[in-house]
């Protein structure tokens, strides 16, 4: 079974979700990005607005540090989400269209973004990011990668279910066309039912990628100045504060 144009995993195959990336998988990676985010926030509870939340696996690690709205264009994955973090908003929305006619003191966008694959697509994001923070509130993307750090492999894992089920997937990351915009993330996905059934599916997931300069000048075209720094995966964490006398895009 392949997927077509559209990767299955975030649709049909969303239930899969947590034996595919658990919260307990994000333990270090939250380690590492909460500081970074409650360095900016401002003091007491701050409100967090993540664009492209998927499962909640990482959320889940946030939300007794911010109150918390989580978004997502996929219905089946904010199901997933609610599960996990029941106490948090959820909102059906396009990362690159949303419009909550609110400010939040932090716009957080994760690997997500991965899927904005055009520059068009990039802008529309950070502009969606711009006009929910506040002036003075930060915007912080971590994208998988930028031009720089990509690199071709493969990753492989899965998890186990009390009630019988098991998932193992194959990833394989790869670029036809170093010129382009665009590289590949294949995966494997073998699925075993309670009963012991198992059924193998391919997922092709089309992925953008753009140098680090360009995305600097694109948050600063939506009145956003951001730095980069690199964390311990060697990921670009973009960090953009939005200034009190910058007007929203």
């Amino acid at each position: 079974m392949t997927g077509g144009d559209e990767p299955l995993f975030y649709d049909t195959l969303a239930e899969w979700w947590p034996l595919f990336s658990p919260p307990e998988h994000y333990d270090e990676e939250a380690a590492d990005l909460l500081p970074r985010l409650t360095a900016h926030a401002s003091s007491g509870i701050a409100t967090l607005l993540e664009l492209g939340c998927g499962g909640g696996s990482l959320a889940s690690h946030l939300k007794s540090h911010f109150t918390m709205t989580l978004t997502d264009r996929s219905p089946a994955m904010l199901a997933v989400s609610q599960a996990v973090n029941p106490e948090c908003e959820h909102v059906v929305g396009d990362m690159r269209t949303l419009r909550l006619d609110r400010r939040f003191d932090v716009v957080f966008v994760h690997d997500a973004i991965a899927y904005a694959t055009t520059a068009e697509d990039v802008r529309a994001t950070l502009t969606t990011a711009a006009e929910h923070c506040r002036a003075d509130g930060i915007v912080m993307v971590v994208p998988d990668c930028v031009r720089e750090t990509f690199t071709p492999g493969t990753e492989h894992g899965g998890e186990d279910a009390a009630d019988g089920r098991g998932f193992r997937y194959l990833q394989w990351r790869w670029d036809p066309d170093p010129d382009d915009d665009t590289y590949i993330v294949d995966y494997a996905f073998v699925m075993r039912n309670a009963t012991g059934d198992v059924r193998v599916v391919h997922d092709r997931h089309i992925e953008g990628v753009f140098p680090r300069a360009s995305w600097i000048e694109w948050f600063a075209e939506c009145g956003l100045s951001a730095t980069s720094v690199l964390d311990r995966w060697n990921r670009d964490v973009f960090i953009a504060k939005r200034r009190s006398e910058a007007p929203a895009p």
